[in-house]
């Protein structure tokens, strides 16, 4: 009779203790649950989205933090090419002005963004990324060996002098920002592909 007990005894402390043991799997399924959520939420975001520590930010980072450039960062989010602006590079991106994506024809910018004209979007934005490294010397190496620029568009873009300006694709350099993964040149208008 003792010994039944004791097996009782023992049966319910190991039912308790598998109860217990199941309530903390399942708890610690369901914090781990959610960090592992939290994780893969922030990981979708991409590459573009990671926090760069170094003291020169990449191309996408100077264009995050440019009030003169929210039409392009708009642009870059609805074609979702912002990897593209933050690889290793090197890269040079040309990068135009809220007053360059202005002086399109009236309504241009709006039907841009339209989800239905994403590709479209995308290929006019990699018509201002050359995946090479073109700082001001070089952009005037070229110009004097009468070479166009390659753009990850896979168009070539001519480069040219008005006087003391640059000019890509037609619109003008108004200043220049070294990138952790290239430059960007600020130019003051949209390089259209011929090819559009």
């Amino acid at each position: 009779m003792k010994t039944i007990q004791i097996f009782m005894g023992l049966a319910i402390a190991a039912s308790l203790l598998l109860t217990s043991c199941k309530e903390n799997a399942t708890s610690a399924e369901a914090t781990s649950s959610t960090e592992e959520e939290s994780v893969q939420v922030e990981s979708n975001k991409g590459q573009a989205y990671i926090e760069d520590e170094s003291e020169t930010p990449n191309a996408l980072r100077i264009a995050l933090g440019s009030e003169d450039h929210t039409t392009l960062v708009t642009a870059v989010e609805a074609a979702e090419v912002q990897n593209a602006l933050v690889n290793v590079g090197p890269l040079t991106v040309f990068a135009p002005t809220n007053a360059a994506f202005d002086a399109l024809p009236e309504g241009t910018v709006e039907d841009l963004l339209k989800p239905e004209n994403k590709e479209k979007l995308a290929y006019i934005l990699t018509n201002h990324v050359a995946p090479s490294n073109y700082p001001i010397d070089m952009l005037e190496k070229n110009i004097k060996k009468g070479r166009t620029l390659y753009m990850a568009s896979g168009e070539n873009v001519e480069v040219s002098r008005d006087g003391e300006d640059i000019l890509v694709g037609g619109a003008r350099i108004l200043g220049t920002v070294k990138a952790s993964n290239g430059w960007v040149h600020i130019v003051d208008a949209v390089i259209l592909p011929k090819n559009k």
